[in-house]
């Protein structure tokens, strides 16, 4: 390492670089000969690409300076009369360089305000600069970022490279200076202790403008959650805190949105197939397992379960079969509850038996256990109860449902732990870094959502604390406990497939779906790190990479070793991995819990955010009064409602998986690979809708034109 460092800072190529030995300007690839050219020129046309958001342009002066291996040109006005820079223009100017620069290695970009009395520095987007000369191919400088102030920004051309290709002193000491940059910028911050570590800013309106929404996309967002407020308060629901007078009164919530899944949950809620189905295909697909045997804890007996199996079988048989499976909500066990209206809200740790019925049957619950303590004071709860009985046990399950979904499948797993990668990208992997182009589009908005989360929906007073059962205290303490238990195997689908023995299981089309997607993601990830990590060494050696990875084990992870989350990876095939279980978190994993959570919710019985009475500690005293005396009040649910249908669907400017519209990648072979991914993403898309069309509720969450690339709302 150390004599691969001292040939780097003498100018000697890497043993890793595959273009490592010397060439004439001959035998240099056209797209790389600008760069040993641009010192025998004087005249270079600069071509200028600004974005199309609203906003983007700008009447401020730009001007650019060439750096190159002898030196810095003086700064080239880029400049007309008027407005030279507008939204979705792309100038062309031609400049003369007065003296030799030698080969390209920086392109240093210069904006001030024009020249009049009161004028200050307005903003604008850059997508990128391209400097072209004859002979030779043009040289791009991707760009894509808000230049607010005045000041410089300096540019690499687009091929990507690690640390170790880097074989010139002046391009090290530029990645080094971007980082520092970047690391004085976006900082960690302890928000509640056990939690992952985020972003040390406490509003959005104070992010930097880089990692903020569009101002088209913040505009939406706005007036969407305006309107639904208002609409609700105006329906006097909003400001109601009593209970519901009828669950007939409750359809009024599906006058609020409605859509053909919700309109479907409301026909079929009370199924025990529908309720079933929903461990597979719902909200929170994550918890169901395989039941080898029955936890001490959970005593079913034969003579409990033997209406729904059946004669000539037995718990045992079914067992040893595998047909039966176990959805535990162990984790709410003895967690703080939360007060709303005045009035304490409680909270189950429910046990669910469930039976997959044989030639492809349904699957059906078979018994519910509502605490982890068996005895007189918890039955279990039977399909053969009496109806209302049975309705408030599966009524529980779904409120716990709803507390392990929101507090550690949606907003731990799919919103904390993406902050995580997108902060650790931005300190420790410059812009020209493979990784940082191959994952940039995959944290698009995520700190922006995630410091608007913090900022109204798990602050006192906010969502969580005034509407949810378990309120901010229970959310932390869930997220706590998780964090004690979280593993690398549970973030990597396949292997959580495996773990929870759910391969086989019919109708699982987040399963089907999710390792379809899964498998276009690890190959698109596979073909990129084969290009620039030639071996495992070249993994190995490249120190931004494993800072990478050791930021994101000791800020999200909290340094556990027994997570099995890798503090630095050694061989290709684990950075595949990695990389792969990144993207998938940031897009797919996210889209399949978020998409879903108001088409679950509008009906409210179906996924309850709280419970108003204990739990039942015998059978027999469940009836519809009592029922609708458990469920929230009307103020908790339309204020749950309106903020799942606000995180359910993106405000616009939106990105699906595979679209990157930014070029980071300027080299043939990665845009080969895009390419072929998006083509994948395409195949996989047109058989989800062919499936589709013979299910009587279709599953979308994860149809590839569905999936955001990012954790963005």
């Amino acid at each position: 390492m150390v004599d691969r460092l001292q040939r780097a800072q003498a100018g000697a190529p890497s043993e890793h670089d595959p273009q490592s030995t010397a060439v004439s300007t001959d035998q240099v690839p056209p797209a790389k000969r600008l760069r040993i050219l641009a010192s025998t020129v004087a005249m270079i046309r600069v071509r200028v690409s600004t974005g199309e958001a609203f906003g983007s342009g700008t009447w401020d002066k730009v001007s650019v300076s060439i750096v190159g291996t002898q030196g810095e040109s003086p700064l080239l006005p880029l400049d007309r009369l008027g407005k030279t820079f507008t939204a979705g223009s792309e100038e062309v100017f031609e400049v003369t360089i007065p003296k030799d620069v030698g080969p390209v290695l920086l392109l240093r970009v210069h904006k001030v305000p024009p020249r009049l009395p009161g004028v200050s520095p307005d903003a604008w987007y850059c997508r990128w600069f391209q400097l072209e000369m004859l002979p030779g191919a043009p040289l791009r400088f991707p760009c894509y970022q808000w230049l607010e102030a005045a000041g410089s920004l300096v540019l690499r051309d687009g091929a990507a490279k690690v640390c170790w290709a880097d074989n010139h002193l002046r391009l090290q000491r530029q990645r080094q200076e971007e980082l520092q940059a970047r690391r004085e910028m976006y900082c960690w911050k302890t928000y509640v202790q056990g939690w992952p570590h985020c972003l040390d800013e406490v509003s959005v309106s104070d992010l930097d403008r880089n990692i903020k929404y569009s101002t088209v996309k913040a505009a939406k967002f706005k007036l969407k959650t305006s309107s639904a407020f208002t609409e609700l308060k105006i329906k006097g629901l909003l400001d109601r805190t009593g209970l519901w007078k009828s669950l007939q009164e409750m359809k009024r919530m599906l006058n609020f949105h409605s859509t053909p899944v919700a309109e479907y949950v409301f026909q079929h809620w009370q199924e025990d197939s529908f309720f079933a189905s929903q461990f597979l295909n719902g909200l929170n697909p994550v918890m169901i397992r395989r039941c080898h045997s029955l936890p001490k804890n959970f005593p079913v007996t034969d003579d409990m379960v033997a209406p729904v199996l059946g004669p000539g079988t037995s718990l045992q048989a079914e067992l040893e079969k595998g047909s039966l499976f176990l959805v535990d909500h162990g984790i709410l066990s003895g967690v703080r509850t939360n007060v709303i209206n005045g009035r304490p809200q409680f909270s189950a740790a429910p046990m669910t038996l469930l039976y997959q019925c044989p030639d492809h049957g349904p699957l059906l619950p078979l018994a519910i256990q509502l605490s982890q303590s068996p005895g007189p004071n918890s039955p279990i709860f039977l399909p053969g109860d009496d109806t209302w009985d049975w309705l408030l046990a599966k009524t529980w399950v779904r409120n716990a449902e709803f507390s392990v979904h929101e507090a550690l499948t949606h907003l731990l797993r799919a919103h904390l732990l993406p902050e995580v990668f997108a902060l650790a990208l931005l300190r420790q992997l410059p812009r020209c870094h493979p990784l940082f182009k191959l994952l940039i589009p995959h944290i698009r908005y995520t700190l922006h959502i995630n410091t608007l989360a913090r900022e109204q929906l798990v602050a006192p007073g906010k969502v969580v604390d005034r509407s949810t059962g378990l309120g901010i205290e229970g959310f932390s303490e869930l997220i706590q406990r998780n964090m004690e238990q979280l593993n690398y195997t549970d973030l990597c689908l396949p292997e959580d497939i495996k773990a929870r023995g759910v391969e086989d299981i019919p109708g699982y089309y987040y399963r089907d779906d999710g390792m379809q997607i899964w498998g276009a993601v690890k190959s698109f990830v596979s073909d990129i790190v084969g290009i620039y990590y030639p071996s495992d060494a070249a993994v190995q050696d490249d120190q931004e990479l494993q800072a990478w990875v050791k930021e994101i084990f000791v800020e999200g992870f909290l340094g556990r070793k027994s997570s099995g989350i890798p503090s630095s990876l050694d061989t290709q095939e684990a950075l595949v991995q990695y990389v792969t279980m990144v993207i998938f978190t940031c897009s797919a994993k996210h889209a399949a819990v978020s998409a879903s959570q108001f088409d679950s919710c509008v009906w409210m019985p179906n996924l309850p955010p709280s419970m108003q009475l204990p739990p039942p500690t015998f059978k027999g005293q469940a009836h519809a009064e009592s029922f609708i005396a458990t469920l929230p009040p009307v103020n908790a649910t339309c204020d749950v409602i309106i903020a799942l249908w606000l995180l359910s669907k993106e405000p616009g400017d939106r990105r699906p998986l595979g679209t990157y519209p930014d070029e980071h990648f300027t080299e043939e072979a990665p845009r080969q690979s895009i390419t072929a991914f998006q083509n994948h993403l395409a195949q996989i898309s047109r058989s989800i809708k062919e499936r589709n069309q013979g299910l009587p509720l279709p599953y979308t969450y994860l149809d590839p034109p569905t999936i955001e690339n990012s954790v963005s709302i």
